[in-house]
């Protein structure tokens, strides 16, 4: 046979088809992968998170609480995979597990799963259109759920602008800090002691309800503390009884009224015995004493009857970020935050030349900023002030007190608790904090702080957005789709 015969021969049509065929195959693959990368980058264009709290060893008094643990515990992620966080989470819990295997770990995706998600929505009593990323905690027939939004510290950080004439300011909420190891451990314990601590709310005085989901109501402070494992009751000192003797805790936020000199002596007998108080004021009883001012200078404690303003530190004109803070448990982990404060009235510690021996230890917590000035006095040259005050009565001996050692954590402001302002900035986290060392549970405190989240953002204009657009849609497949003919044109000759 000839050359050309052969030639011919080897390329025949069915030779033809099978190198079109495999040309067409290998471009599909390869545009399957653009395709997929193009998916993943739509999902994870704004930005991704690289954590490392997952890969540190676990605090000492965690091992100290898994170590402990004898009951079987059942944990349930009732979480959307996809979520930013859910990787870390599971990874911690993973993490706990490892340590004490009488704890087991499952995910309900109930994006992708809707089987199992009702079951889990049946089993634990779920809201289908509230209740969302949950991780939820069992032991003997006990069940405690955390809100994955819970596990995050946030802050606003504010968006540049992409046009240069644009004037409305855009913020965004930028995690900065991943509480996980303490909500979990926090549930251990509760798990472990079936009796919660009580706390008070006192009532009668124009207070903000627990049961109140308005603005300034305040259901999720209560709910917050709910999940401290503290049971919150409300309280009328209008009566006979003084403060219950089961109070571990008393709140009292911003009464709208002064209170009466008996119901005065039953809070005042109370710190006396060794109770603790979180008492919350604001900027409307500056002209209306609530009367627990001079209780609160006898422990060393002056709430001064004016509020701060600072034009560098605010958005609305009314509200103050505040980022100074001393060193103590209950703002230690609140330094890469801000409190959200609203007309904050001074809180100031009252320095005495000759102070008692058994005088409570007063610190100062939070501060504004150097360009503060008052409200009352905006001639007065601008300085920082204290906005946030705590007291501990040290043990004294041969006294006992049938309550304890009393602690007391005062803070000029109670707007910032309330249901609206509670999300903004470190307020959600500085009550878990504050209740905690009002309770003096170091375990909650100590050795298990926040683990940072470091965050790598692509920061993109619009226009370079476009040209990535056209480069991973058009130009990549486009190649491809050029050297397969390259190719195909080759072995043809």
């Amino acid at each position: 046979m000839s050359d050309d015969q052969t030639s011919r021969a080897s390329f025949s049509a069915a030779s033809r088809m099978k190198i079109a065929l495999d040309v067409a195959l290998r471009t599909v693959l390869v545009l399957a992968v653009v395709v997929m990368v193009n998916f993943l980058a739509a999902k994870l264009f704004h930005r991704f998170y690289l954590s490392s709290q997952t890969r540190l060893a676990l605090s000492s008094r965690t091992l100290s609480v898994l170590h402990s643990l004898t009951n079987r515990v059942n944990v349930t992620l009732y979480y959307d995979r996809k979520d930013d966080f859910y990787p870390d989470i599971a990874a911690l819990l993973n993490e706990y597990r490892a340590v004490n295997h009488k704890i087991s770990i499952r995910t309900v995706d109930y994006v992708r799963d809707a089987g199992e998600a009702e079951k889990a929505k049946a089993q634990y009593r779920l809201n289908a259109a509230a209740d969302k990323n949950l991780v939820i905690f069992e032991c003997d027939q006990r069940i405690k759920t955390i809100p994955g939004d819970a596990l995050t510290q946030f802050t606003l950080e504010r968006i540049a602008p992409e046009k240069p004439d644009q004037k409305e300011l855009e913020f965004r909420r930028k995690p900065v800090a991943f509480n996980g190891e303490q909500a979990f451990t926090a549930m251990l314990l509760a798990l472990q002691n079936p009796q919660p601590l009580k706390a008070y709310f006192l009532q009668g005085h124009g207070e903000g309800s627990l049961t109140d989901n308005g603005n300034f109501g305040f259901l999720k402070l209560g709910a917050l503390l709910a999940q401290n494992y503290i049971k919150v009751t409300s309280l009328e000192l209008a009566g006979d009884d003084g403060v219950p003797l089961d109070c571990n805790l008393l709140i009292i936020a911003a009464p709208a009224a002064p209170l009466p000199a008996a119901e005065l002596q039953k809070i005042e007998k109370y710190l006396a015995e060794g109770g603790r108080l979180l008492a919350l004021f604001n900027f409307a009883s500056v002209e209306r004493p609530t009367g627990l001012e001079p209780i609160l200078q006898h422990w060393g404690i002056n709430v001064v009857a004016d509020f701060v303003k600072d034009r560098t530190r605010t958005i609305t004109g009314d509200d103050l970020a505040v980022r100074k803070f001393s060193s103590h448990p209950v703002v230690n982990p609140l330094t890469q935050l801000s409190l959200q404060l609203i007309r904050p009235r001074p809180v100031a510690k009252i320095n005495l030349s000759s102070a008692p021996a058994n005088l409570p230890q007063v610190e100062e917590l939070a501060f504004s900023s150097e360009s503060s000035t008052l409200a009352g006095h905006p001639a007065e040259r601008p300085q920082s002030y204290p906005l946030l005050v705590a007291a501990e009565q040290k043990a004294v001996a041969g006294v006992i007190r049938p309550r304890g050692n009393a602690r007391l954590l005062v803070a000029g402001d109670s707007v910032f608790l309330g249901n609206y302002y509670i999300e903004g900035g470190g307020n959600r986290d500085f009550v878990s904090y504050a209740a905690n060392w009002l309770l003096d549970r170091p375990q909650l405190l100590e050795g298990i702080g926040p683990r940072p989240v470091t965050e790598f953002r692509l920061l993109l204009s619009r226009q370079q957005q476009q040209q990535l657009r056209w480069l991973l849609l058009g130009a990549l497949p486009g190649g491809v789709l050029f050297f397969g003919w390259l190719v195909w044109l080759v072995r043809r000759k």
